[in-house]
């Protein structure tokens, strides 16, 4: 069993009522760039730098009326804001929330982008 099929198997993912939704926030987050690998991990889908190991973002699962996207940056460099996608002020972190498959629509390119520039920011560091 892959990684992929643990995930698509865990049960809070399976129950949570936007499913259709995560597996599409998944899916994009892993095109996105072929130096991300998916676990669970915080109960949840969780992405992380192969080559690194360092953690990218995790789904939280908690929140049931949209999907809830943490994205770690390491040691606070944080990158440019995305067009609203990316949401908080925290030291080394950020949001992101997707609403329905309209909103995920929407949204893609710039998430396609974070993901890559973060990719970028990350192997500069290592």
């Amino acid at each position: 069993m892959t990684d992929s099929d643990k995930i698509d198997a865990h049960p809070a993912t399976v129950a949570h009522l936007l499913n259709a939704e995560i597996r599409a926030v998944r899916a994009i987050i892993l095109a996105a760039s072929g130096e991300l690998a998916e676990r669970i991990k915080w109960n949840g889908p969780s992405f992380y730098h192969r080559a690194s190991k360092k953690d990218f973002a995790a789904i939280n699962l908690r929140a049931t009326d949209r999907v809830h996207l943490v994205m770690v940056f390491h040691g606070g460099t944080m990158i440019a804001q995305r067009r609203g996608l990316l949401e908080g002020d925290y030291k080394d972190r950020r949001m992101a929330y997707f609403f329905d498959v309209a909103d995920l629509t929407v949204k893609r390119a710039t998430l396609e982008a974070v993901v890559r520039e973060w990719v970028a920011l990350v192997e500069g560091l290592t």
